[in-house]
């Protein structure tokens, strides 16, 4: 199936913004202020997992009613099973370069803890992702996913998507409840009386699934045929978009009050609560429902609107996400993901070796980390930016020769 431009478009897009935001420098830095993030309850992971979801279930729905649900399901693990094997290559990259490094094991502290070649069961730990490093931890989430998709893509593409909709909020909910402590909280405290640390991860799995399957929902319906997006979104079609400006312009005051602990202290006990990240919770998942609705609408109908100004909107949103540098890391964004962690150790590593630095050495760090990105990219796509004189095949050439023969 040709993928879609602007899908890869809006993954390199997520990519650029989480190197942007994953670099550590010693006092921050302004660059980083430069974000939608700094506005909505929206960030780039929550995009980039959409939009590997979406994409998971327009290709393997697509195969799955072509080829059948083995055929599909089997390729899907395969793909986990690779993606696992990047997620243990970071690791062992970084924590080899621990060992040579002098000084990493202070620098990086914070993010690996005391893990270190040496210690079997924090390997282990890691090797089962009850452990996940700082940045190391939108892969492991990604494959545990993509361990359930097969099942409920096959829903989704015999018309059972519902069920599978319904599914993903209880289980939603059920993280919100914190009924995922039942069992990782034991765990937890198993684990510290050996790993001294316990479990360490980012991620509420309960609570972010229904961003990924959501995408996934969303992909599978569009490859079975289920949902006629112009009808969804068309130019004289404006509630959904007046209704997500309406939430993301209620939201926007609250997150920059947050942001810069303006927020009264006795509306932040209660709204702190609805706003836990790790969760996703219900603040975060709104604003992913406004701004997500907002931008399909923008890019599949705006552009026939009545309006200037909004034809003017889609016409830029478009162009955005058509960005050649977008649409090339965005071909690749797992790859380029695994080499985004590596160069933010990196940086994180020259800063504390040699930084802190100014901020226009900062930013220009930044810019140049965020070019670094393609590298990946033009490597697997090797053959099409150098590509290399193709040798004649055997047969024309032993032709030639027979003719030049017979014609001497």
């Amino acid at each position: 199936m040709k993928r879609l431009d602007v899908l890869d478009g809006m993954r390199g897009y997520f990519l650029v913004f989480m190197m942007l935001n994953h670099l550590i420098f010693t006092g921050g830095y302004m660059l980083v202020k430069i974000n939608h993030n700094q506005l909505t309850f929206v960030e780039d992971a929550q995009g980039f997992v959409f939009m590997s979801g979406l994409l998971v279930g327009m290709v393997y729905g697509r195969k799955m009613l072509k080829s059948g649900y083995n055929a599909a399901r089997d390729k899907i693990w395969a793909r986990a099973f690779e993606l696992y094997k990047y997620a243990m290559g970071i690791i062992l990259i970084v924590l080899a370069a621990r060992m040579i490094l002098p000084q990493s094991e202070q620098i990086w502290h914070n993010w690996l803890g005391d893990t270190n070649l040496n210690d079997p069961m924090r390997l282990a730990s890691i090797a089962t992702f009850l452990f996940q490093p700082t940045f190391m931890d939108i892969l492991p989430q990604y494959i545990i996913y993509m361990m359930f998709a097969p099942v409920l893509i096959w829903l989704c593409v015999t018309g059972r998507w519902l069920q599978v909709a319904i599914g993903a909020v209880l289980v939603w909910m059920a993280g919100q409840l914190g009924l995922h402590r039942l069992i990782t909280y034991p765990l937890s405290d198993w684990m510290s009386a050996v790993d001294k640390e316990g479990i360490r991860s980012s991620f509420n799995l309960l609570g972010w699934q229904i961003v990924f399957f959501s995408g996934v929902i969303v992909g599978s319906m569009t490859a079975s045929g289920t949902i006629e997006w112009g009808k969804i979104f068309a130019p004289e079609k404006t509630l959904i978009p007046k209704f997500a400006i309406a939430v993301l312009a209620f939201f926007a005051p609250l997150r920059i009050m947050t942001a810069y602990g303006m927020l009264p202290d006795v509306v932040l006990q209660k709204f702190g609560t609805m706003e836990v990240r790790a969760d996703f919770g219900p603040v975060y998942l709104l604003n992913f429902i406004a701004l997500s609705s907002l931008i399909a609408w923008l890019l599949i109908a705006a552009s026939k609107h009545e309006s200037a100004f909004v034809r003017k909107a889609a016409s830029v949103l478009n162009s955005l996400f058509s960005l050649s540098f977008l649409r090339l890391i965005g071909r690749h964004s797992l790859q380029v993901y695994v080499w985004h962690v590596l160069i933010v150790f990196a940086v994180r590593y020259m800063d504390g070796m040699i930084g802190p630095f100014s901020e226009l050495t900062k930013t220009a760090i930044a810019v140049f980390c965020v070019s670094l990105l393609a590298l990946p990219a033009i490597y697997r796509e090797r053959d099409v930016f150098f590509p290399q004189a193709e040798e004649p095949d055997a047969a024309v050439a032993s032709a030639a020769r027979v003719k030049s023969i017979n014609g001497a």
